[in-house]
């Protein structure tokens, strides 16, 4: 049975239990806006002992939180800058992220918009990824105000149907009274919680792929690459070229209707390209990425194809796992096997591809670099991700080199679980960091900003102005965002 059905059960046990948890608790619970409050005593007295016991410790780390939360706060700003540029923009970019920029980390998202990039995200994730954050969150926002001689009155969940949240409710009276630092203090607390947590199940997802999962085999993503002047194309999908130049290779494309006339490949894994004759050599290309190099470059004098090499002619596909009876655990494992053989020697490749098991019996070429060096003709291209979470998600992927597949050692359903599950334990705090301290109405960043606004100028009034201001300005951008979204999808 697939885990999506048991994942469903026990959303629908977990749906019915908090139901039956509201009706029997109903006389406690409390509506405020659209959500109902469940206000209890549970963890005060540990929330107390940390906060009065370890008050030098709690300082230290209180100005950290404030620096770490002015320092997220300026890279969203940064960041809501970069995404209206985009969404409006780079509609190429909207279409391949698919998913609405305001649209909550909900279960079942990437499946939901077949996002290929992002593993699944179960229910069973979400509850127990909202449980750690929660609590921790707001239990680092009642140490702290403790540790300043504020009163925690009450803890508790709230409820919005299947969705909880859990809160810690200070004095609020008190709070107020103490100086703008104290406050701003307390309010950077739980997003520098959640900074701390993140990087903590980084360095878990880091040791746990280590420690359960073992390299076992090399992956490409092209097929080798030659850099081919564009005066000495002779031949495009067997037309004559008359005039070597861009335009006139442009001009013989649109005159001649040339297509990717060319089938190659084996094992059901045929495509159609385009022969290409420079000098004496054959190339391979499509003739939508030939015409789009000539078209976006036409001052250069040069064109990228791919050479004439068995990887491409046989349609080589999915990751190799195998030379003969040689196991490819890597990248640098097929250089190794390779050296063993000389160019025309015949192999044996296998590989797998999305759980399937391809054979290819291929005749090694040789390498236009490098003569004598038996090669099967495939390249890896780099795939470092942009803006400020690619370049986290990137640093932090610092245990995984991207040319190599791993493969569970033990039980693959399950370690695939236990690591998809810390995988977005790490994002997710990561992100509730980074979101919290935007400085708008709704979180801790918009207070924050707002009081040191008035640490700054001495007046509320005009603290309180600049703050709704801002708080327009992030809201039409966010209104523009979504107008983007939908113009790219739509």
């Amino acid at each position: 049975m697939s885990f999506y059905m048991y994942d469903i059960g026990f959303l629908v046990l977990f749906c019915l239990i908090v139901g039956i948890f509201l009706y029997k608790k109903r006389a406690n619970l409390k509506r405020e806006g659209i959500m109902y409050l469940y206000r209890t005593k549970v963890g005060i007295k540990f929330i107390n002992y940390i906060g009065t016991k370890y008050k030098k410790t709690i300082s230290v780390l209180s100005v950290l939180g404030v620096i770490s939360g002015y320092i997220l706060m300026s890279s969203m700003v940064y960041f809501l800058y970069r995404l209206v540029y985009i969404y409006v923009f780079m509609p190429d970019v909207v279409k391949a992220i698919k998913i609405p920029p305001l649209m909550p980390l909900i279960p079942y998202l990437p499946e939901a918009f077949k996002i290929s990039f992002l593993p699944p995200f179960y229910f069973t994730y979400w509850i127990i990824a909202i449980a750690v954050i929660a609590v921790f969150h707001e239990f680092s926002h009642g140490i702290v105000a403790r540790r300043y001689g504020i009163k925690i009155k009450t803890t508790g969940f709230g409820f919005l149907g299947p969705f909880l949240a859990a809160f810690v409710e200070p004095d609020e009276k008190q709070m107020q009274k103490k100086p703008k630092f104290q406050q701003i203090a307390i309010l950077s607390a739980g997003t520098f919680m959640n900074l701390i947590l993140a990087g903590i199940f980084f360095l878990i997802l880091a040791l746990f792929f280590i420690s359960m999962y073992t390299p076992s085999g090399a992956i490409f993503n092209t097929y080798t690459p030659g850099i081919v002047n564009i005066s000495s194309i002779t031949m495009i999908g067997g037309a004559v070229i008359s005039n070597s130049n861009s335009q006139g290779i442009i001009n013989l494309i649109n005159k001649d209707n040339l297509t990717n006339d060319l089938t190659l490949g084996s094992n059901g894994n045929s495509f159609n390209l385009t022969k290409i004759i420079s000098g004496n050599k054959t190339y391979f290309l499509k003739i939508n990425e030939l015409k789009n190099q000539l078209e976006n470059n036409p001052d250069s004098e040069l064109v990228v194809l791919y050479n004439d090499l068995p990887a491409i002619e046989s349609g080589l596909k999915g990751i190799i796992i195998k030379i003969n009876n040689d196991d490819i655990k890597d990248y640098e494992n097929l250089g190794i096997v390779l050296k063993k053989y000389q160019p025309g020697d015949k192999i044996k490749i296998t590989t797998k591809d999305n759980n399937e098991i391809f054979e290819y019996n291929i005749e090694l070429g040789e390498d236009p670099d490098q003569k004598d060096r038996a090669v099967i003709g495939i390249g890896f291209l780099g795939t470092q991700r942009t803006g400020i979470m690619g370049k986290i998600l990137d640093y932090f992927s610092f245990y995984k080199n991207s040319q190599t597949n791993y493969e569970p050692r033990f039980n693959s359903e399950f370690t695939i679980f236990i690591y998809n599950l810390i995988w977005w334990l790490a994002l997710i705090n990561l992100s509730v960091a980074l979101i919290n301290m935007w400085p708008m109405a709704i979180f801790d960043g918009g207070r924050m900003f707002m009081l040191t606004i008035w640490a700054i100028t001495k007046s509320e009034k005009f603290a309180q102005t600049i703050f709704r201001i801002l708080t327009y300005i992030i809201l039409g951008a966010l209104l523009v965002l979504m107008w983007g979204w939908f113009v790219a999808i739509f």
